[in-house]
């Protein structure tokens, strides 16, 4: 442990900032490292006294007590703990932080890992009509749940995890490989800090066992094939007491009988009669909503045409207005006539070359009430 002044090995004043302490620190390191120093003594003694100076003033609490009480702060600590038998170069992993953003040692030393649950996956399928209005429903879903035993502490009801001897309950092991520090989980807790000496008999020192929940779970208006619902820690428990993942919903539309969707637009295809096509007309479809739109055939449309029906279509999710409904004319043409529709066709089958004559006066009409148009 170094006897000079942590803020004068550094360069800076005390006065400085983490960011003025951390360039500093880098740049430094990096001055004095052995393996740039052909393995010099002195080099390597300074190098240890940069890396100890900032292992302690990059830490808030470290630097108060320090700016307090000075050296005599941490004797009792071995200089600032935190690394074991690897303290002497436990700063320098904040260069590999710098370099590959990952922080080996993290700060202040190890820390205990703890397994988030895994999130889970459900497949829900609704109607249109459920797309379109939102829904309120509820889904069961078997899941990894807390212990009800042991409340997901693993332990046996009346006794207690005991914190780890081999990580002292950080979760993580140090080794020193030359002027390097590895950092693994540790193999005798796996990275839970602590050991189950006497593990409850219920879910055998894990924590969670099997459950059935019910869940409510809201489906806004305006939402398509695909679109994803989280469930925030609804999904597995994590182990002893460990945060749980998250539940994500699925969802899957039907098909319909009337409409395709395409965003927010809904296509719908219209079978009119011929003669509707040729005067004019409307036609009443029915929205997923119940609503009757109304839809009108200009004269003489042709099969194909499209009809589009602005802000009739689906709503926007988690947004305001509707898209627009598209009706798609195709014109039919009748199979059976009987003998009166068969006359007034072919009276207008003779006028399609020739002027109009006097008996085919208000044709159009009649052929309309013969062929029910």
């Amino acid at each position: 442990m170094t006897t000079e002044d942590y803020y004068e090995v550094l360069g800076c004043e005390r006065t400085a900032d983490g960011a003025t302490l951390k360039s500093s620190y880098r740049k430094l390191a990096m001055q004095y490292h052995p393996d740039k120093n052909g393995g010099c003594k002195d080099s390597e003694a300074r190098f240890k006294a940069v890396s100890e100076a900032y292992e302690v003033l990059k830490d808030p609490q470290k630097r108060a007590a320090y700016d307090r009480y000075g050296h005599a702060a941490f004797k009792q600590h071995g200089g600032g703990g935190g690394g074991g038998g690897a303290h002497d170069f436990s700063g320098f992993s904040d260069i590999f932080e710098s370099m590959f953003g990952e922080f080996v040692g993290g700060q202040g030393g190890a820390r205990r890992q703890t397994r988030r649950g895994a999130d889970l996956r459900y497949d829900m399928e609704i109607t249109l009509e459920d797309a379109f209005n939102g829904k309120q429903t509820e889904i069961t879903v078997d899941v990894s749940g807390l212990c009800d035993t042991c409340g997901g502490s693993g332990a046996k009801p009346g006794t207690v995890a005991r914190g780890c001897t081999t990580c002292a309950g950080h979760g993580k092991v140090r080794a020193q490989q030359g002027f390097f520090v590895v950092e693994r989980t540790c193999p005798t807790c796996h990275g839970a800090g602590e050991v189950i000496a006497d593990p409850c008999n219920t879910c055998r020192g894990d924590g969670r066992t099997d459950k059935t929940k019910t869940l409510s779970v809201n489906v806004p208006p305006g939402v398509d094939e695909g679109t994803r619902i989280r469930l925030t820690g609804e999904g597995e428990a994590g182990p002893r007491g460990s945060p749980a993942g998250d539940l994500y919903i699925f969802l899957h539309v039907a098909r319909h009988a009337i409409f395709t969707r395409e965003g927010t637009t809904l296509h719908a295809r219209a079978p009119v009669s011929f003669t509707t096509a040729a005067l004019g007309g409307e036609i009443h479809i029915p929205g997923p909503d119940g609503t009757h739109h109304t839809i009108r055939v200009a004269p003489g449309t042709q099969s194909g045409r499209e009809v589009r029906q602005r802000g009739a279509g689906m709503p926007v999710l988690q947004g305001r207005g509707r898209g627009d409904l598209v009706v798609r004319i195709e014109v039919e043409t009748p199979t059976r006539l009987t003998g009166r529709q068969r006359e007034l066709l072919e009276m207008f089958r003779d006028t399609e070359t020739g002027e109009e004559c006097p008996e085919t006066s208000g044709f159009f009409a009649k052929m309309k009430a013969a062929l029910g148009g």
